[in-house]
C-alpha cells in the first residue's frame, strides 16, 4: 500500500505507459506490414497474436533484467572506476538506447521511411507469426531498458508494460494514425529516450541522476507539446475558414519570395537591367501569378473600361463628324450607338466604318448586322473569359440591372488584369512614382494599387468598391476637395485633382512599417 501512495510511483508509470506505448509503435508497424503478407481473413488474428507474443516477451525480459540489476558485487575495475552486473546492465542499456533513439531522429530528420513493399503472394500463416515473434524480441529490449531506467520497482514496470500493451491491441490502428499525423509527438519521445539513455550510462559509471529531474523534464517538454498541439489545431481551424482560393494564393505568394516587390516596375526602372538568380522569380512574374490567382474574386467593374472612358460612335451624327472622330482616335473598334450610349446598335471596326462611309452606306445598318454581347456586371470574371472568345476578337458590353452601360471589357482589360496596365496611345500609366509616393488616378483598379504598395489588406471583396475613387469617398463620406488629406493606415492620400462629381487623381504615400524599418 505504501507503494501505491508515492506520488512518485504514479507520475513514473504514467510517462512509462506512454513511452511504452510510443516505442510500441515501430513494432506495430512491422507486425502490420508482415500481417499485410497473410490473406485479409487472417490479418487481425495474426496481429492479435502478434501483440500478445510482445507483452509475454516483454515481461519475461523485465524479469531477466531486473533480478540482474540486482548484481551490485563487482566484477571488474577500469582506472578507478568498479563496474558490477548491475552497472555493465545499465551502461550497454544506455548505449543501446542512445543509439536506438539517434539512428530514429536521424531517420525522421531525412524522412526515410521504412519499407513496406513485398511481393502479392501470400505466405503462410506460421511462418509470418514466427517472424512476429523475432520481431518482438528484437523491438522489446528498447522498451524493457528504458523502463529500468525510469522505475525502480518491478511491479510497475509489469504494470506500464501491461497497460501499454493492453491499449496497442484494443487502438492499435487509430494509435498508429495518430503518431503519423504527429510526428512531433514521436521527435519528443525520441529525445525522452536520448535523456534516459544518458542517464543510464552515468548510472553505469556511477554517477546518481534522481528520478525527479527526469520527471520534471519530461512533464515539462509534454506541457510545451501540447501547447504546440493546441496552436496547431487552431491555425489549422483558422486556415480552414478561408476560401480554398485565398489559402493556395496565399501559399504560392509565400514560395514566390515573401515580402519580395510585389508591383511592376516603376517606369524610372524599366531600361535598368537587374540580375536574377537562377531559380527566383521575377516581379513580373510575381505579379502575373497574383493577378491569375486573385481574378475569380475580383468584379467586372475593377477590370472593365468605365463608362466614361468609352468612346463611341453616334449614327445620328453627319458623315464627316464620324470620319473625323474616327481618324482622331487610336481605337480599332467602336460601339455605333444612335443618340446616346445605352442605345447600342453594335460594334464595328473602324476601317470597316470608313470604308461604309466612303461607299455612302447607312452607318446604323451596318452596326446591326454586327450587335454586341451584352453581359450583366455582377458576371465572374472567370466566366466571361469563356464569352470573349464567343465575341472573337471583339469586346463585351457591361450593363447594371436596369440596363445602364457601365462599362466594356475588351481581352485586353483581362490581360491588363493578369499582368498590369498597357497605356494606349491616347492614355498616361494609371500608377506613377512621385518621389517618397505615387500619383494614382481616380479609376485605377485596387487591386493593381495593392499590387504595387505590397499590401495585402487594401482590397475588401465583401466592399463594392472598385476603383482608388471609391475607396477615396468610401472613407470620407463624400468627394473630398483638392488639397485634402484622407488617413488610411499605412496610406497617406491626398486629393490632387477632383470637381463635384468624382476624383480623378490621388498622390499616395506608404508609411514605413516596422518591419520595413528593421530591413
Amino acid at each position: 500500500m505504501e507503494l501505491l501512495m508515492d506520488p512518485s510511483i504514479w507520475v513514473g508509470l504514467l510517462t512509462l505507459v506512454v513511452l511504452e506505448i510510443v516505442l510500441g509503435i515501430d513494432n506495430l508497424v512491422f507486425i502490420a506490414i508482415l500481417a499485410d503478407k497473410l490473406p485479409p481473413k487472417q490479418r487481425d488474428k495474426a496481429r492479435l497474436i502478434g501483440l500478445s507474443l510482445a507483452l509475454i516477451m516483454r515481461l519475461a525480459l523485465l524479469s531477466v533484467i531486473s533480478w540482474m540489476v540486482t548484481l551490485t558485487k563487482p566484477l571488474f575495475s577500469v582506472w578507478d572506476y568498479a563496474f558490477s552486473g548491475r552497472d555493465l546492465i545499465m551502461l550497454l542499456g544506455g548505449i543501446f538506447l542512445l543509439f536506438k533513439a539517434t539512428t530514429e531522429l536521424h531517420e525522421r530528420l531525412e524522412n526515410r521511411q521504412h519499407d513496406g513493399g513485398h511481393g502479392k503472394g501470400y505466405a503462410s500463416f506460421w511462418v509470418v507469426v514466427l517472424q512476429i515473434v523475432v520481431l518482438d524480441a528484437v523491438f522489446s529490449l528498447d522498451a524493457v531498458i528504458t523502463a529500468v531506467g525510469m522505475v525502480n520497482h518491478l511491479p510497475v514496470m509489469m504494470a506500464a508494460v501491461v497497460i501499454a500493451m493492453s491499449v496497442m491491441l484494443l487502438a492499435s490502428k487509430p494509435l498508429t494514425n495518430f503518431v503519423n499525423q504527429h510526428p512531433t509527438v514521436v521527435v519528443l519521445c525520441l529525445s525522452f529516450l536520448l535523456m534516459i539513455g544518458l542517464s543510464l550510462v552515468a548510472e553505469g559509471f556511477g554517477f546518481h541522476i534522481p528520478k525527479g529531474y527526469l520527471y520534471a523534464a519530461i512533464g515539462f517538454s509534454i506541457i510545451i507539446e501540447f501547447f504546440n498541439q493546441v496552436a496547431r489545431r487552431n491555425f489549422i481551424r483558422h486556415q480552414s475558414t478561408l476560401p480554398l482560393r485565398a489559402r493556395t494564393a496565399d501559399a504560392i505568394l509565400r514560395l514566390m519570395g515573401g515580402r519580395k516587390r510585389n508591383g511592376p516596375p516603376a517606369e524610372s526602372e524599366s531600361h535598368t537591367h537587374v540580375p536574377i538568380p537562377d531559380g527566383a522569380f521575377a516581379d513580373e512574374e510575381r505579379y502575373m501569378i497574383n493577378g491569375v490567382l486573385t481574378l475569380a474574386s475580383r468584379s467586372l467593374r475593377s477590370i472593365m473600361t468605365p463608362r466614361g472612358d468609352i468612346s463611341w460612335v453616334d449614327a445620328n451624327l453627319s458623315p464627316d463628324a464620324i470620319r473625323q472622330q474616327l481618324l482622331s482616335s487610336p481605337h480599332s473598334l467602336f460601339p455605333v450607338c444612335r443618340g446616346e450610349l445605352d442605345e447600342v446598335i453594335g460594334i464595328v471596326r473602324a476601317k470597316e466604318l470608313l470604308v461604309a462611309l466612303e461607299a455612302g452606306e447607312d452607318v446604323a445598318a451596318m452596326a446591326s448586322s454586327a450587335p454586341a454581347i451584352v453581359v450583366p456586371e455582377t458576371l465572374d470574371p472567370i466566366n466571361l473569359l469563356g464569352v470573349l472568345r464567343r465575341a472573337r476578337g471583339s469586346f463585351v458590353i457591361v450593363t447594371n440591372e436596369f440596363g445602364v452601360v457601365q462599362g466594356l471589357v475588351t481581352p485586353l482589360d483581362v490581360l491588363e488584369a493578369i499582368a498590369g496596365e498597357f497605356p494606349d496611345a491616347d492614355e498616361t500609366p494609371e500608377i506613377v512614382a512621385d518621389g517618397d509616393g505615387w500619383l494614382v488616378k481616380g479609376g485605377t483598379d485596387l487591386h493593381a494599387l495593392q499590387h504595387t504598395l505590397e499590401l495585402n489588406n487594401l482590397v475588401n471583396d465583401e466592399d463594392d468598391v472598385a476603383t482608388v475613387a471609391g475607396l477615396v469617398i468610401a472613407v470620407n463620406g463624400h468627394i473630398p476637395a483638392v488639397g485634402e488629406v484622407i488617413e488610411l493606415a499605412p496610406l497617406r492620400i491626398t486629393i490632387m485633382k477632383a470637381n463635384d462629381y468624382r476624383v480623378d487623381l490621388v498622390r499616395v504615400v506608404k508609411e514605413p512599417s516596422a518591419d520595413d524599418e528593421e530591413e
